[in-house]
């Protein structure tokens, strides 16, 4: 049989499931890292589970030597940078062709996306195919017109293509009958012409700021266009005289959240501060009236149970015997 808690300690006991309750209450917030090297992360996206937005999640992570990656179906591939202003990713295919492999076309993979996610390969991208099979891609140099509207056109490998001729980084001339651009559609293309050439890399026309028609130059790599999607809770959330707090999402429902420093709140850290005080207070007076109304019950308890006694109690003549004793 378990002992009678005594007077002093039913304080402590009370002390204690209070502190309980504002333990359970208090929600913790999620650490969301601001950068993977000297690679800036901000919305959209995130390293750490519950941040930025779950358009984005588990799609970049942040290796152990600290180096941001990109996952893709046909793999991970190193990020290189990242641009928010003209929002953008560089990443590079390690199987993919370069200059120091020379004439030597080694065999490589398609790179791929998923359709699902709010990337898309941008069309700066030109794509240069070597050795191609002519009885399974028709190879032939295309009009300056096709350069301009290239929708308009047929779907064959350019052999007159400019980056062909003028390949960046490299010292020597590509061969002409060698070396042709297309811009696949679909990863499927993308897998066709691969089966019927030798390699590919890519080339992206990268913006210098210099006046047209020199502002953009060619630089190896993929750039990805991605979708920044903004909500009116996120602006308010990231607003400084609200909180400054971080946009993320619930891991379970992927719900909004906004990250702060002492907790999570559904819109703005200040309101989290506010919904705090509010608790605090409701549970401080919850549990002063709580203790008013055990007392009050205690107390008319008390004198229903002395009345009771004195009508039954023998007459004694003052003398306390067992059987007249309340305590």
């Amino acid at each position: 049989m378990g002992s009678r808690l005594s007077f002093k300690q039913k304080p402590m006991l009370l002390l204690v499931v209070i502190h309980s309750f504002f333990t359970l209450t208090r929600s913790q917030s999620t650490t969301c890292r601001t950068s993977c090297g000297d690679i800036p992360i901000e919305y959209p996206f995130g390293i750490d589970d519950g941040c930025g937005s779950p358009y984005y999640r588990y799609i970049l992570v942040c290796s152990e030597s600290g180096k941001l990656e990109v996952r893709t179906p046909s793999g991970r591939y190193l990020v290189h940078n990242v641009s928010y202003a003209d929002p953008h990713i560089l990443v590079t295919d390690p199987f993919m062709w370069n200059c120091e492999d020379g004439e030597n076309y080694r065999p490589t993979r398609p790179f791929s996306l998923d359709t699902s996610t709010r990337f898309k390969l941008s069309p700066q991208n030109e794509y240069l195919f070597f050795n191609c099979s002519e009885d399974h891609v028709i190879v032939k140099p295309k009009s300056i017109f096709c350069e301009r509207f290239p929708e308009r056109c047929d779907s064959s490998c350019d052999s007159g293509s400019y980056l062909c001729r003028h390949m960046p980084g490299c010292s020597f001339p590509m061969s002409v009958s060698s070396c042709c651009s297309y811009f696949p559609r679909a990863t499927e293309s993308l897998r066709l012409m691969l089966k019927y050439c030798t390699s590919y890399t890519s080339v992206y026309w990268r913006n210098v700021g210099a006046p047209q028609p020199y502002h953009q130059i060619p630089d190896y790599g993929i750039r990805i266009d991605f979708d920044i999607p903004v909500t009116t809770r996120c602006l308010q959330c990231q607003d400084p005289s609200k909180g400054g707090g971080t946009c993320g999402f619930d891991t379970e429902t992927q719900s909004f959240m906004c990250l702060c420093k002492e907790g999570n709140s559904t819109s703005h850290c200040k309101d989290f501060d506010a919904a705090r005080h509010s608790r605090r207070v409701n549970v401080i007076a919850g549990t002063a009236t709580a203790v008013s109304a055990a007392g009050a019950f205690g107390v008319g308890a008390g004198i229903w149970y002395l009345k009771k006694v004195r009508a039954k109690a023998p007459v004694t003549c003052g003398v306390q015997s067992n059987e007249n004793r309340l305590f």
